[in-house]
């Protein structure tokens, strides 16, 4: 088990981890510039830093970083490596609690560092499942598909309820308990109800013709 553990990046994903080992009892240093006494240094920078402050990282400790997008080579020269990547949407408005029943893809290329990251995973609370390097853009897809554009979904939504004079927070309930539901489909559509679609075409045609595209392209997307 590792003790000393530096991380360099204090956005969401960085402030997040680095507060959760500290809670799990571990001596946890932060900056720009790697503790020479950490036995682990996690880089939680931006997808586009990760290679650059890598090579910046003296050689010795294990280097692993947070990414779900980015291959284990943009570690090198580093070979003790690995990645943790948290499936949970962060932000600086909340802390560790963040991770708590996440799931999380790892990525090693030695037996040694699956056991470090697989430490590192269930020392952070999270739930870890191995991802081959070469699956990562696929794997990220869908995780962005998941989490970021269910915000656009949502703002796509309330624009339509409100430019109808309802009220926008009353779809969170509605996603929510879908949610709950484990996403079973219902409505219109699992119903083969093409009349009501074709009626919100129309409305959408006359009112929002922007957003007809994504709903043509979601209701072909969601037919049994």
């Amino acid at each position: 088990m590792l003790e000393r553990v530096h991380v360099v990046g204090s956005g969401r994903a960085g402030g997040a981890i680095a507060a959760r080992l500290r809670e799990r009892g571990l001596a946890v240093t932060t900056g720009r510039e790697a503790d020479p006494n950490a036995e682990l240094v996690i880089l939680a920078v931006p997808d586009g830093k990760i290679a650059e402050v890598a090579q910046r990282t003296p050689p010795g400790p294990w280097v692993a970083h947070v990414s779900g997008a980015t291959p284990l080579s943009a570690l090198d020269p580093h070979r003790r490596r690995f990645s943790v990547h948290p499936l949970q949407t962060l932000t600086r408005d909340r802390g560790a609690e963040q991770l708590d029943g996440a799931w999380a893809a790892v990525t090693s290329e030695t037996d040694e560092a699956a056991a470090q990251a697989d430490w590192l995973a269930r020392t952070l609370g999270v739930r870890p499942f191995p991802l081959a390097d070469t699956d990562r853009a696929l794997y990220h897809a869908g995780a962005a598909i998941a989490s970021n554009y269910l915000v656009t979904l949502y703002r796509t939504a309330a624009g339509l309820l409100e430019q109808a004079g309802a009220p926008a927070e009353g779809l969170v309930p509605l996603m929510q308990r879908t949610i709950d539901n484990g996403f079973q489909l219902t409505g219109p559509i699992a119903r083969g109800d093409w009349t009501t679609v074709d009626a919100h075409l129309r409305a959408l045609h006359e009112r929002a013709p922007e957003v007809e595209p994504l709903y043509r392209a979601l209701a072909e997307a969601t037919k049994p």
